[in-house]
């Protein structure tokens, strides 16, 4: 058995369909888990409940945690350490395996030109703050023996059914409803993207592989050094219209946060987007082969989807 905490979404969706190629035995785990594939067992739990977390993990061989809390500091401050304790206490007493889906938040602002597994660990940000503890919990339980789990770590991301990526919510979305796309930072700063189903199959292939874990992995990224704006102009191409921008200034970003809550949340990380943004994933290509969907493909995909809904 192997389960998916998190089960809808950008990731476990795909997550969902790869693991399909090595069991038939899947667990699906949110509020309203629904069947990607028909094997799948549903198991609908309040993930806040977290006398839940034992028995969603208990039979589990493998467990994924793709989860995405509410992007607000003040939940991400509530929920996550308890939930992942809860995770990490269930996964020791079944002897299952952990995988867990991070970002880059709890890398140091030095390190964002160029991120390897290897780039220092200082957050400049809440955020950031409260995912290098996650990491510390779950690399603290590896060191000591007592849990083997693996780390899968993305770049920003886009792709189908991922409705959060910047991508999406402030460039694709606006085009198509007659608008200009909203970007901050700096525009001619680089910029890689994770494609939503590279990192659900890389994930799946982690997953699965014996000798992958207890270490952190960057998972495959385009290594096509694309700038901010260079994402819009292959975004307005897709749609064929013109690649209007209008640049958002920090204090902007909480007008907008009237109309898009989840833009109140983005100041702190504006230094993402204000210096050259390179996501390395070598190591995994070294390993297991797998390159990235190129960025034009990825949005097309993207696009197509977007506009039948």
């Amino acid at each position: 058995m192997q389960t998916i905490l998190g089960s809808g979404g950008g990731i476990g969706i795909p997550l969902a369909t790869a693991l399909s190629n090595y069991t038939n035995e899947i667990r699906l785990v949110s509020r309203n888990p629904k069947k990607i594939n028909a094997t799948d067992e549903l198991c609908p739990i309040d993930v806040n409940d977290l006398i839940q977390i034992d028995k969603a993990i208990a039979g589990s061989e493998v467990v994924y945690v793709t989860i995405g809390f509410e992007y607000k500091l003040k939940v991400w401050q509530a929920v996550w350490v308890p939930f992942l304790q809860a995770v990490i206490e269930a996964c020791k007493k079944h002897g299952a395996k952990l995988v867990f889906f991070d970002n880059v938040y709890m890398y140091a602002k030095t390190a964002i030109p160029f991120m390897t597994e290897d780039a220092p660990l200082q957050p400049p940000s809440k955020k950031g703050e409260i995912r290098l503890q996650l990491h510390e919990m779950i690399m603290n339980q590896v060191e000591k023996n007592q849990l083997t789990a693996l780390i899968a770590r993305a770049a920003d991301f886009y792709g189908p059914d991922n409705k959060n990526s910047m991508l999406t919510l402030t460039v694709a979305d606006n085009f198509i409803k007659g608008k200009k796309a909203q970007m901050f930072g700096n525009l001619s700063k680089i910029h890689t993207f994770t494609y939503t189903p590279d990192a659900a199959k890389a994930t799946a292939l982690l997953g699965n592989t014996s000798d992958a874990y207890n270490q952190v992995w960057h998972l495959p990224t385009t290594k096509e050094p694309l700038t901010n704006q260079q994402w819009v102009e292959l975004i307005a191409d897709a749609l064929n219209v013109e690649a209007k921008i209008q640049s958002v200034p920090a204090w902007m970003l909480h007008l907008l946060g009237v109309f898009i809550p989840i833009m109140k949340e983005f100041p702190e990380m504006l230094y993402q987007y204000e210096q050259d943004y390179i996501f390395d994933s070598s190591k995994f290509e070294k390993r297991f082969g797998m390159t990235a969907t190129p960025p034009k493909e990825g949005v097309r995909i993207l696009i197509e989807q977007l506009k039948g809904r």
